[in-house]
C-alpha cells in the first residue's frame, strides 16, 4: 500500500506483520490471495536455510542471476513477477484466512535471523552471504507489499 512504510529490512518486515495483524482487513490485489503471498514469502526464506528444490545452473547463477541481484541491490528495490512461484516449490494453498501465512512468515524470519550455519544458494542469485540474503528477503517482501492493502 502506498501509505504503508516500505519494508527495508527483516526487522521492518516484522513490524509490517504487526501492522497487518492489527488491521481490520487486509487483501492482496494481485493474482494470488494474501494467504498465498505470505506463504510464498515464508517459503523463500525457509528455502534459504533448507535449500531450493530446483536451482538454476551455475552459469546462470554466476551471470544473469548475480547481475540481477546486483541491480536490485544497487536500486534498493526488487521487481519480479508477483505470481511466479519458486521453481519446484510445493504448491501453495489459496486459503481465505491469511493469518496462518503471516505467522509462517514471522516464524521464517525469526528462524533465518537466528540461523548461524551456512545458507543455501538462492535458486537464481547463487551464493549470498547472510546480509545479502536478508536484503534479498526484505526486497522480496517489499515488492509483494506493493500489492497488499491494509484495511
Amino acid at each position: 500500500m502506498a501509505d504503508e512504510p516500505r519494508v527495508q529490512s527483516l526487522d521492518d518486515a516484522m513490524q509490517w506483520l504487526d501492522r497487518l495483524g492489527r488491521s481490520g482487513r487486509a487483501a492482496a490485489s494481485g493474482a494470488w490471495p494474501l494467504s498465498t503471498v505470505l506463504d510464498h514469502l515464508a517459503q523463500s526464506i525457509e528455502m534459504s536455510v533448507d535449500g531450493f528444490p530446483e536451482p538454476k545452473g551455475a552459469l546462470f547463477q554466476n551471470t544473469v542471476g548475480s547481475a540481477a541481484f546486483a541491480v536490485f541491490k544497487w536500486r534498493g528495490r526488487m521487481s519480479h513477477g508477483l505470481a511466479e512461484p519458486i521453481p519446484g516449490a510445493p504448491t501453495l494453498a489459496a486459503g481465505a484466512d491469511w493469518r496462518p501465512g503471516a505467522e509462517r512468515l514471522r516464524r521464517a524470519i525469526a528462524r533465518f535471523q537466528s540461523h548461524t550455519g551456512p545458507l543455501k544458494p538462492h535458486f537464481a542469485y547463487g551464493a549470498l552471504d547472510k546480509a545479502d540474503f536478508a536484503l534479498a528477503h526484505a526486497m522480496h517482501i517489499a515488492n509483494h507489499q506493493d500489492e497488499i492493502r491494509l484495511g
